[in-house]
């Protein structure tokens, strides 16, 4: 999903800049194609929740909406849609056809949604009115619909993962470089996980992880069961959830509380971020898996003394198994196939895929761009950002681009999740992994 998946109290503002308008010809509202002989046009756009609060996504997009208005004469009428909601009102939208002009979705919906019909499809001419393909990070071009076929939306934002790391810890336990290798990551996760006050149990613990959040746990399987030469999906977008590879993968992840005790057992009741973020700051943990986003977490809290580096990689890596070590995050967006405004809808897009415009809107939002020639427009990059654009780069794959992808991430991200909570009292064995994977496999093979 995108940057925040917050709920919250849906808000419509509109953004008219009536006064910068320069008495040219705009086109306005209507069915069909757009009408040059009329005198305005008014885009309606959802946004899905980019930061922690709809104010904060107000005043982001604000400045950029009023540009493109000044611009274009062009108004845009936001509508902040909570991701909560926001598939609701989508699918409301599709049946009844009466839906925005441009709407921000999940990249894991864009499978889902191309198969309904509703988006504009992204054609190579079409394409080439927003400025062309090439103009994107190729990684980014990987969800944006079913393989095969036009894309159902263009990226708009992206996110990556990376191991956010505690540098007082580590400078404390003698630890100088962040680890690269999975061993390297467990031995020093077992450096890090320390009885400080001498009661006989770890107040400061190697790892932590939102262990109550099955979004967080099915994008771990993915992530890990690529490094182990696994796929959630087989070529045809059958399931396979319960294969070596992807049980290996998931008791790798479950085997960080249950037999390396390297996490706080309490992890297991985590279900946001910020409460693993909150454990990383206060000493009690001294590695997390965040993504780009909690870089805003850290900096509202005013906390520094942290650095990120690439998530670790199996090494040697098993036959089949790829240097994966993070997912394609982030949004895309997409516009409504029977919009009464295809011309200005697709300048929008175009505007808001600009090198410029990216470069500053997803520095205020802490996500990435997913132009490339964003990353060129200064020299003074983040150094967490560019270990981020590496690893989105040279390390990330997109999660299966399949319409069953929501259904997938929860019962996948179920299983795991019941499977830590099992890990925090007990011993979870390859046969629990296999047999809790193979009921969510066999879950959603009976939904088809």
């Amino acid at each position: 999903m995108g940057a925040s998946e917050d709920g919250g109290i849906m808000v419509r503002r509109t953004l008219a800049l009536l006064a910068a308008l320069t008495g040219s010809a705009i086109i306005t509202a209507g069915c069909g194609a757009d009408d040059p002989t009329t005198t305005s046009t008014t885009l309606t756009y959802w946004v899905a929740p980019m930061t922690s609060s709809l104010e904060q996504d107000e005043a982001v997009l604000e400045p950029f909406l009023e540009e493109f208005t000044r611009s274009t004469g062009i108004e845009v009428d936001v509508e902040v849609v909570p991701w909560s909601s926001l598939w609701d009102r989508i699918m409301t939208a599709v049946s009844s056809g009466r839906g925005p002009d441009v709407v921000t979705i999940g990249k894991a919906w864009t499978a889902s949604l191309q198969a309904t019909g509703a988006l504009l499809p992204f054609t190579d001419e079409v394409m080439d009115e927003i400025g062309g393909a090439d103009k994107f990070v190729p990684a980014t071009l990987e969800s944006v619909g079913v393989p095969g076929e036009p894309p159902a939306a263009v990226p708009l934002y992206t996110t990556a993962y990376a191991l956010f790391y505690n540098t007082t810890l580590f400078e404390a336990a003698g630890i100088a470089t962040a680890p690269d290798t999975w061993q390297e990551f467990v031995d020093d996760a077992k450096r890090l996980t320390v009885d400080t006050d001498g009661d006989g149990e770890p107040d400061q613990w190697g790892v932590t992880i939102v262990g109550g959040s099955g979004i967080t746990a099915a994008h771990q399987a993915f992530i890990l069961g690529r490094q182990q030469g696994g796929s959630l999906f087989d070529d045809d977008g059958d399931p396979q959830f319960d294969s070596d590879a992807q049980v290996a993968a998931v008791q790798r992840y479950v085997d960080l509380m249950a037999t390396e005790h390297v996490v706080a057992p309490g992890n297991a009741e985590y279900t946001s971020a910020v409460e693993a973020i909150d454990q990383l700051v206060s000493g009690g943990a001294a590695m997390f898996f965040g993504q780009s986003v909690h870089e805003s977490v850290l900096a509202d809290i005013g906390f520094e003394d942290y650095a990120v580096a690439p998530l670790p990689v199996l090494d040697p890596l098993p036959a089949g198994g790829r240097d994966v070590r993070s997912f394609v995050g982030g949004s895309n967006i997409a516009v409504f196939a029977d919009t009464g405004h295809r011309d200005a809808a697709l300048s929008l897009v175009e505007f808001l895929t600009r090198p410029g415009v990216q470069a500053d809107w997803t520095a205020q939002i802490d996500t990435l761009p997913v132009v490339t020639a964003a990353y060129d427009e200064g020299d003074d990059l983040a150094e967490a950002t560019r270990v981020f654009a590496s690893v989105l780069r040279d390390h990330a794959e997109a999660m299966p681009q399949v319409p069953d992808h929501a259904q997938m991430e929860t019962l996948v991200g179920g299983a795991i999740t019941d499977l830590i909570a099992q890990a925090a009292t007990g011993p979870v064995t390859e046969d629990d992994v296999r047999a809790a994977l193979a009921e969510a496999d066999a879950q959603l093979t009976a939904s088809r």
